[in-house]
């Protein structure tokens, strides 16, 4: 088969060059969505913070440099790997629907739809994940990691072309609140790039909860830390959004809010060629990708040759297989028993390699694998001017964290600002993840009082033991574990370092219903970057796949972040991605 154009012989060790070189550090290394965010971080491994405090101060950042895609008030996934006790925790990092939350209100009031508004709204996880993450695995105090963030939203920062992009495209749907204009169309406008941005409300909120954690200085860091989470589930904040909740016709209590907490669980793993690779659990999609990995295993992935027509087909139908099962298996593990053992067995994984056709793209929605509970797949296709899924709306950022004691954090914080409104006097919005329920009654997905929506975002963290241990993740909604596939095999199969695996051409299939409301698919459809060769294309449409071209490194190709830790020579290596203003720093 023709080989990219980009890495023409990778089977006899070649490499491809990169924009970017692999940063090197040896004490401690940081890769984010953002480079100010990359440099909140930095700030606190320079201060002593390990790598928690660090990629807690760079997540709680994100959310203001990238608060167009990633809310305080939103999601935060993570990852975190102790170097002490080798072990790798969970953090979840989402909300779950208000006890008043109604599935025959979404039926019979909006067609089986989840609008957009306050009506999408599950409880805020983010602050309570970033302040789990303090409290057990950190050593500093939310007002020391959350002062970077503070600045940033109190002084303002410039602003950037892809954020003034996402927020002129989005006019309209931010004009929809007043409290959000406010906010984003200063003076009526989105502003342009070269701006000062400034968030005073969201500041004011962030120093809330600093000013609160302060008052029990005395009392030592734990009664700190649990003052600050009150400052926004009990206090203030809280009255704020229910406030508005009420006057608006949403259905989030102070009850809600008071009584919500993260979970802290062991992270799902499995083995791939004596890599461990880990996940969250079945609330998100995170164990699609292992999923993946495990059919792949068994495979003569490198022979097909890097973004060839063969090896771009193999990956495409396994990643359907995979989102076929999360489709039908995949749930909240505390309402739905998931049949995790199976879907992540090497037996399963083998099973479903078998159901891939060599020379032909296989059926645009596979059928989930006949475990205990079974389901058709609704495939509503999208329109023809229905570019939501292959021109996503950005959704999403990332950190990874490397400490000089080997501590490892991934996380993954999103929640877009434009499909719900800010709370007034806030400066944040209340999590709208709720679109990533199904109005359902049938779906594993569905609304319901204390569910979880099936998030998308989703870190990992790869582990070879002896050798290095790697943080990564990325934006881009279901091209997530996608891109992550991509990348990870670049690195462990075809021996790229960092940056080159990040920067080198990705592909993404859309067949399969959206993980987004309304949930809509486009059956076959295979998006390519243009800098993989035409000849590729040609190849893979006459298999059956319904190619089309994003150009260049496209920023819906998502935006790769990594650090790997090589624990034989010490070295942390960082790598980010430029499709989208992603940056890595160390020391």
């Amino acid at each position: 088969m023709p080989q990219s154009t980009y890495a023409p012989d990778l089977t006899a060790g070649s490499a491809p060059s990169s924009m970017r070189p692999t940063l090197a550090g040896l004490n401690h290394m940081v890769s984010a969505g953002h480079y100010l965010a990359t440099q909140a971080g930095i700030d606190i491994l320079q201060q002593g913070g390990n790598a928690i405090d660090a990629g807690v101060a760079a997540g709680i950042a994100l959310g203001v440099v990238q608060s167009d895609i990633v809310n305080f008030g939103g999601v935060a996934p993570i990852l975190v790997y102790e170097a002490q006790t080798q072990k790798v925790w969970s953090i979840s990092g989402v909300g779950y629907w208000p006890q008043a939350a109604s599935l025959d209100a979404f039926m019979k009031d909006h067609g089986g739809t989840i609008p957009a508004g306050v009506l999408r709204t599950v409880i805020p996880a983010a602050p309570d994940a970033w302040i789990t993450a303090l409290e057990r695995f950190g050593t500093m105090s939310f007002a020391q990691v959350a002062a970077g963030a503070i600045q940033l939203a109190r002084d303002g920062f410039v602003m950037y072309p892809l954020m003034a992009e996402v927020l002129a495209e989005n006019a309209a749907n931010y004009a929809r609140w007043p409290s959000s204009a406010a906010v984003y169309l200063p003076g009526g406008k989105p502003p342009p790039a070269g701006a000062i941005f400034r968030q005073t409300d969201l500041a004011n909120t962030l120093q809330i909860m600093a000013d609160a954690e302060r008052s029990q200085l005395g009392n030592g860091r734990a009664a700190g830390l649990a003052a600050a989470r009150r400052a926004f589930y009990e206090g203030d904040i809280a009255a704020a959004i229910v406030k508005y909740h009420e006057e608006a016709g949403g259905w989030v209590t102070a009850q809600d809010l008071r009584d919500f907490s993260v979970e802290v669980e062991p992270a799902l793993a499995i083995d791939f060629h004596g890599t461990r690779v880990h996940s969250c659990g079945f609330w998100c999609q995170g164990p699609s990708l292992l999923q993946m990995l495990n059919i792949l295993e068994s495979s003569d992935v490198r022979a097909r040759g890097h973004n060839s027509a063969a090896y771009i087909h193999l990956l495409t139908e396994t990643i359907k297989l995979a989102f076929a099962d999360r489709e039908v298996h995949y749930g909240d593990p505390r309402h739905v028993a998931v049949p995790q053992d199976e879907l992540l067995s090497k037996a399963y994984a083998r099973e479903r390699l078998a159901m891939i056709l060599r020379d032909r793209a296989g059926a645009d929605m596979p059928p989930a694998g006949a475990l205990p509970r079974h389901r058709d797949i609704s495939m509503t296709a999208a329109t023809d001017a229905d570019t939501a899924r292959t021109d996503p709306r950005l959704d999403t950022s990332y950190v990874a964290v490397v400490d000089k004691a080997g501590n490892a954090f991934s996380a993954t914080p999103s929640d877009g600002s434009y499909n719900t409104p800010v709370i007034p006097g806030t400066g944040i919005c209340a999590s709208g993840r709720g679109s990533q329920s199904w109005a359902d009654p049938d779906h594993p997905f569905r609304v319901a009082p204390g569910r979880r929506p099936r998030l998308t975002p989703n870190p990992s963290l790869a582990i070879r033991p002896g050798e290095y241990v790697m943080p990564f993740g990325t934006p881009g909604g279901d091209v997530q574990c996608q891109a992550m596939l991509q990348t990870f095999l670049n690195i462990e199969l075809f021996g790229m370092d960092l940056q080159q695996a990040i920067e080198a051409p990705r592909f993404a299939t859309f067949s399969f219903p959206s993980s987004f409301e309304p949930h809509n698919a486009m059956p076959g459809r295979l998006m390519i970057e243009d800098l993989v060769d035409r000849a590729v294309g040609e190849q893979l449409a006459a298999m059956g796949h319904a190619v089309q071209w994003w150009q260049g490194r496209n920023w819906r190709a998502g935006a790769m972040c990594a650090v790997k830790h090589d624990t034989q020579s010490g070295v942390r290596w960082g790598g980010a991605d430029p499709r989208r203003p992603a940056y890595a720093c160390g020391w």
